[in-house]
């Protein structure tokens, strides 16, 4: 009989209850609660889950070890991380993401399957991950080779994190299972072959499994951490890399409780890795194929074919599958919403959360792309979470929970403008795009943040997106009969269309002579010189706003409100270009705007708020914002193919799209840290993603597709 079918036959044994689970005798921990639970930097190299809504669980990688498992939603991260150690026993101990230790994530094509590879000269680990389709388990298969020949072994070392909390928890072992569990959700780590000498312990103390390790290469300890805290967890591997010793199937299971987390494990391995893989990646074929052809512009081009796929196959895994509709901005949490030292609470927070604006990006390139169902979901849900005055939220968790509450009447507008572009204008439509019109016209211009989140004022883009807003909603009360209100809406938006310029371009600025557009004004009036903070560590506050300039004033443009040639608008490229771009060796891309310090310092360290304002840290480069000006080109008559190369080359081995790349500045150019590839920012951020798919359509268009025609014809002449 097989070792396998043997095993098969103790997992049917234990589903049947045959046996209780048996919790191995062990020693309670010292040392809890241990260190802070921190959640893991944000720069994925992977991001997967299947297309199955029974498998409410997402991974994502890093590029050596699986980072934050997120369950049962998109917006509750319920596990850390989890990487392996190898060692002789005696003149070496290696730890994936430890010095001297290379790493590779391949993608393969078609599927959120991801293959990552870590190597020394001494030894080769391969891992391939998917979800099991048929419920909620993070799926690994492990091959591990010694390449000097002689046997080694190898550890597994887990940080669990159940209920988006790692500061609660309890650990233990059952039979060979690590067992994590607090008061809401629980998760089992299972191996076939089974694991063995397993332990719980406390982050940074005594009791932490790795400090033994690095003692003397060896797990001696076996520890139960029955008290809450920070728990961390090993196990020895059968894995020696010698023949018969190379393959494991690795099983993280989730559940409300331990036995249920137990039980998805146990009926995971008993599928096998095998035929869960073949489902998962048959979903993701049939996703593609239900969706358009792709767009000429990327044909013939492998790499940036298989990026648009990634990106589909991203904007769709970031739909939340318990509450549908919901889209998270990204599956991460950079810096120090990661290391939860800026709003002091256990609990994680952006950037898997539901913006209005991102979500807005998102739709747009999902329904360019042929994916009707889940534009019509994201719309369904953006009525759902409308709040009783007509607005959103600044954004919110995944049921609709608010999370960040200030008001920013951009993401007010979007919503009207997606739903009068998706032709969602029924009756049922009409009563929320008519809320949302009536505060617009109440709220605006002045928005109290615009859609860089921290300033308050008149911004050229969000009354861009207000403008357009109030032409779609008037287009949507005429066809139900409300004349008085489409009226008032078109009033209310040509008024501000004739104003933006004199609210916010500045006639007397210090870049150039002619009027340029500001990132914003506070007061209305961009020659005054009035000053403000720009937080983010700015130290040379306040200051004049006139020194401050971004490229959303594309927005005027890029939703038809003025014509691509309009003297401000051009007067402002040339001003933009010259204080904004940066050269990178994949092409130019553009900071957010002058003086910009929401990245990481100087030396690489997380972006935080210091006690003190000196310049801390610098904001890079987003490629999203080449995509943007790649739209602009289009509309101008010129080639936009260069910006979506540009787009298509900051991702990274995973196929990931950052919100950010390091441009030149401190500390690039050191060890992983290039020009041109991303920062630890948000990654995959999905904005980006939909950038890059709604570029390459709007090529083949020959212009922006996501662009109002209906605002356009009033203002440009143009799209009638």
């Amino acid at each position: 009989m097989s070792v396998r079918l043997l095993f098969r036959i103790s997992l049917a044994c234990a589903l049947a209850a045959c046996s209780a689970p048996v919790a191995a005798q062990a020693a309670q921990a010292p040392g809890a609660p241990g260190e802070r639970h921190t959640w893991a930097p944000a720069d994925k190299h992977g991001f997967g889950t299947a297309t199955r809504l029974s498998s409410n669980v997402w991974f994502t990688l890093r590029a050596a070890e699986l980072t934050e498992i997120y369950y049962p939603d998109l917006s509750t991260p319920s596990f850390r991380d989890l990487e392996f150690a190898v060692t002789d026993g005696r003149t070496f101990l290696d730890r994936e993401t430890g010095p001297g230790v290379r790493s590779e994530v391949r993608p393969q094509a078609g599927s959120l399957t991801f293959r990552q590879t870590t190597q020394t000269a001494r030894w080769r680990l391969v891992k391939t991950w998917v979800s099991d389709p048929r419920r909620a388990t993070v799926l690994a298969n492990v091959r591990f080779e010694s390449l000097t020949g002689r046997p080694l072994r190898v550890y597994l070392l887990a940080d669990p994190a159940p209920g988006d909390d790692g500061n609660d928890d309890r650990g233990r072992t059952e039979d060979s299972a690590l067992i994590a569990s607090d008061d809401t959700a629980a998760s089992a780590v299972m191996a076939e072959p089974r694991l063995r000498r397993a332990t719980s312990g406390y982050a940074g103390s005594a009791s932490d499994p790795w400090s033994d390790l690095e003692a003397d290469s060896s797990l001696d300890d076996r520890y139960t951490a029955s008290a809450a805290g920070n728990v961390v967890q090993a196990a020895r591997t059968r894995l020696t890399g010698r023949r018969g010793r190379r393959q494991m199937t690795l099983a993280i299971g989730f559940g409300a409780d331990a036995a249920a987390a137990r039980r998805t494990a146990q009926r995971s391995l008993f599928s096998g890795f095998e035929r869960a893989a073949g489902d998962y990646a048959s979903g993701w074929s049939r996703y593609l194929r239900s969706l358009k052809a792709p767009p000429r512009s990327i044909r013939g081009d492998r790499q940036r074919e298989q990026l648009y796929d990634q990106s589909l196959m991203v904007l769709e895994a970031s739909e939340d599958k318990l509450n549908r509709g919901a889209s998270v901005a990204s599956p991460s949490m950079p810096w120090v919403w990661g290391t939860l030292e800026l709003e002091k609470n256990e609990f994680s927070g952006p950037y898997h959360l539901v913006w209005p604006r991102d979500f807005y990006h998102v739709a747009t390139a999902q329904k360019a792309a042929g994916d009707d169902a889940a534009t019509d979901r994201l719309m369904d849900y953006l009525w759902r979470v409308q709040k009783p005055d007509g607005s959103w939220w600044q954004n919110t968790r995944v049921d609709g929970t608010e999370y960040w509450t200030s008001l920013q009447l951009d993401e007010v507008a979007l919503p009207i403008v997606l739903a009068w572009w998706l032709g969602r204008t029924s009756a049922e439509d009409w009563v929320h795009v008519r809320k949302a019109a009536d505060f617009v016209v109440t709220k605006g211009p002045r928005t109290l943040q615009e859609r860089w989140e921290n300033q308050e004022g008149f911004s050229p883009n969000t009354i861009a997106a207000e403008i357009a807003g109030l032409i779609c909603a008037a287009d949507i009360a005429r066809r139900h009969g409300d004349e008085a209100r489409a009226t008032q809406y078109e009033a209310v938006a040509d008024e501000w269309e004739d104003k933006v310029e004199s609210w916010t371009a500045t006639t007397n600025g210090p870049y150039s002579p002619k009027p340029y557009y500001l990132r914003l004004t506070k007061d209305g009036d961009p020659d005054d010189g009035s000053t403000y903070d720009l937080g983010d560590n700015f130290a040379q506050n306040p200051t004049d706003e006139r020194l401050v300039v971004d490229q959303s004033f594309l927005g005027l443009a890029l939703f038809g409100v003025k014509r691509h040639d309009d003297p401000a608008i051009r007067n402002s490229l040339v001003v933009g270009d010259q204080v904004l771009k940066a050269d990178t060796p994949h092409g130019p891309i553009w900071n957010r705007f002058t003086f910009d310090g929401y990245g990481e310092t100087r030396s690489g360290a997380d972006w935080t708020i210091f006690p003190t304002a000196d310049n801390q840290t610098l904001g890079r480069v987003w490629p999203l914002l080449s995509g943007e000006r790649g739209e602009y080109e289009l509309l101008a008559g010129n080639n936009a193919k260069p910006y979506l190369r540009t787009i298509a080359k900051t991702a990274n081995d995973g196929l990931m799209l950052p919100e950010q790349v390091w441009d030149g500045r401190p500390p690039t150019g050191t060890r992983g840290q290039q020009a041109g590839e991303g920062t630890r920012s948000a990654t995959p951020l999905a904005w980006t993603h939909a950038q890059y798919i709604r570029l390459a359509w709007s090529i083949d268009a020959g212009t922006p597709i996501e662009r109002p025609s209906i605002v356009a014809c009033r203002y440009t002449g143009t799209d009638c």
